[in-house]
């Protein structure tokens, strides 16, 4: 959820507000194909507490979709399970990829508050050191003649 508040009456594509005669029209089948494919496990509605179904935007759409792959594609229901359930889980791993992102975006926009504080923290009046460059050069020293006095 995001944390706001719902308005209970505020209809969504997930609020159950079709009743089966109603989806079965919305999505071009039989109500019983609907009520075999609630047995299966395909597309399962809410229910009321006096155990009617009660399809949402959403079944309806997944409906047409299970359809779809059955009738066009050639789709067997078991195959029409394991899709939906994998598609499922696609959705979910990628809502949890999400979230794992926005922690580490937020992880890493505290660990650059967390530097900017040390670096502000810095003494300004060290001078960092910088390393002499070796060379290759050679010097010979050769001490003075002492002169010979008369």
């Amino acid at each position: 959820m995001d944390g706001r508040r719902r308005n209970p009456y505020e209809l969504t594509e997930e609020t159950p507000v079709y009743v089966i005669s109603v989806a079965a029209q919305l999505s071009g089948l039989h109500p019983q194909t609907l009520r075999q494919y609630d047995r299966l496990g395909l597309v399962s509605p809410d229910r009321t507490p006096g155990r009617g179904r009660r399809y949402s935007a959403r079944d309806i759409e997944l409906l047409r979709t299970v359809q779809q792959l059955s009738q066009d594609e050639g789709i067997n229901l078991a195959g029409i399970k394991r899709i939906i359930e994998l598609e499922n889980q696609v959705a979910a791993l990628q809502a949890r990829v999400a979230e794992m992102q926005d922690a580490l975006d937020g992880a890493a926009a505290a660990m650059r508050q967390r530097e900017a504080a040390v670096h502000a923290s810095y003494r300004r009046d060290l001078v960092p050191y910088q390393e002499v460059q070796q060379t290759s050069a050679l010097v010979v020293w050769r001490p003075k003649r002492q002169q010979q006095s008369d």
